[in-house]
């Protein structure tokens, strides 16, 4: 029976969205962590008769036709990009954006990718980098000497230098925006690199028209909401039930088949 291949593809999909929730919630305490979602779409029909063919005698057309659904698949699994909660840390190196924009800092192979995630630090010569070591682009130089650093909303960074009245400029802070951020390939590590599905970055500084703000001793939190995650978790678990529910009745009936 189709049934049971049908069901099978129903069980394959949600324990796809289960997985899905499971790495939403795993990643829930992530700073700049943007929760995914499971999309689906019914798969190819087995056709029948096609709706408006000649009726029968010739004259008319049928209303309705008769097809079949074949069962479901994955469709995609979106990044949802929106904004998540600011978290106060007191560290003056972590940064965060409020609205669109990312991060740019300089890959392994010299590439440039983006993160939203601002947990920076000093490198061993006041560079500053991610907590994986990654160069901040464009490059920040932090001197030995500075007692503080300030970044402004508009991303501008300055060092306070004691004994001087003046504060230092030490560059400006870039970010980039996308089209399509949902496009963006996740790499792990906070890490994001485009795609043509993303489309080319787009550099601008913090606070200029269609760019974000960034805000000085806060971190972006995660945008998991744990009381939606447990709600999709417990829907995603009662459909595979009810699939398999469809197999073993399945079973059932052709095995009363089988013994007739």
């Amino acid at each position: 029976m189709r049934a049971l291949a049908i069901s099978a593809t129903g069980m394959a999909a949600q324990q796809l969205n289960v997985e899905v929730i499971a790495n939403n919630i795993a990643n829930i305490n992530t700073t700049g962590f943007k929760r995914a979602r499971a999309e689906f779409t019914d798969l190819l029909y087995q056709i029948d008769r096609m709706p408006g063919t000649t009726a029968r005698g010739g004259e008319g057309a049928v209303p309705e036709g008769t097809q079949l659904g074949l069962g479901v698949r994955t469709a995609a699994i979106r990044k949802l990009h929106a904004q998540g909660a600011l978290a106060q840390t007191g560290n003056r190196l972590d940064l965060a954006l409020t609205g669109k924009g990312w991060f740019q800092v300089a890959g392994p192979n010299g590439e440039t990718l983006y993160t939203r995630a601002g947990t920076f630090n000093k490198s061993a010569t006041g560079q500053l980098v991610t907590l994986d070591g990654l160069v901040v682009q464009p490059e920040i130089t932090i001197p030995p000497e500075a007692t503080d650093v300030i970044v402004n909303p508009d991303g501008q960074v300055f060092a306070r230098i004691a004994n001087q009245a003046e504060l230092q400029p030490l560059g400006q802070l870039a970010l980039a925006t996308f089209v399509n951020d949902a496009g963006l390939e996740p790499l792990g590590d906070n890490l994001f690199r485009p795609t043509q599905a993303s489309g080319q970055p787009v550099v601008g500084n913090p606070g200029d028209p269609g760019f974000g703000d960034i805000r000085q001793g806060y971190l972006e939190s995660s945008n998991v909401d744990a009381v939606k995650e447990i709600t999709e978790l417990i829907t995603a678990q009662r459909a595979y039930e009810m699939n398999s529910k469809v197999i073993q009745a399945v079973d059932e009936m052709m095995s009363t088949v089988s013994r007739r």
